[in-house]
């Protein structure tokens, strides 16, 4: 198994930078055997939106709004490395695929993504997000 953890510039980023993160991304994908499942997750900055057309293969209709110019880098990506974006395939409430909502609660985003292999796409069961800072409750 291979995990990937990654932070993508944001869209506004410098294309140089954002070229440079992609290619790198690019190589680490390679570096993974095909055979092995690997998890690509992270604050990618990119909306994919609920339009999947040309990424049938890589996507659900169930993301956020419109692409943007990361969205399209981040899709092209994947359907080269046949990467699958899990938050895009199940139906949740819009509340449970915002993965950033801004402070005065106007906008909601779709930017932070995990994803797999297309080949283990059958053993990925749900993706959504959990609301709040505190996902994790440690007791004594």
């Amino acid at each position: 198994m291979n995990i990937i953890q990654c932070y993508a510039p944001t869209n506004d980023s410098n294309d140089d930078i954002k070229d440079q993160f992609y290619e790198r991304l690019q190589s680490v994908i390679e570096k993974c055997p095909r055979k092995d499942l690997t998890i690509l997750m992270g604050d990618l900055n990119a909306k994919v939106g609920i339009d999947n057309t040309g990424y049938e293969d890589i996507m659900g209709r169930h993301g956020l709004g419109e692409r943007n110019e990361n969205g399209e880098r981040f899709a092209n990506l994947y359907a080269f490395n046949k990467l699958v974006i899990g938050g895009t395939i199940f139906s949740h409430k819009r509340i449970h695929n915002a993965t950033w909502i801004s402070p005065d609660h106007t906008k909601e985003n779709q930017i932070d993504h995990i994803c797999i292999n297309k080949k283990f796409r059958r053993t990925m069961e749900d993706v959504r997000t959990r609301r709040g800072a505190d996902v994790v409750q440690i007791t004594n």
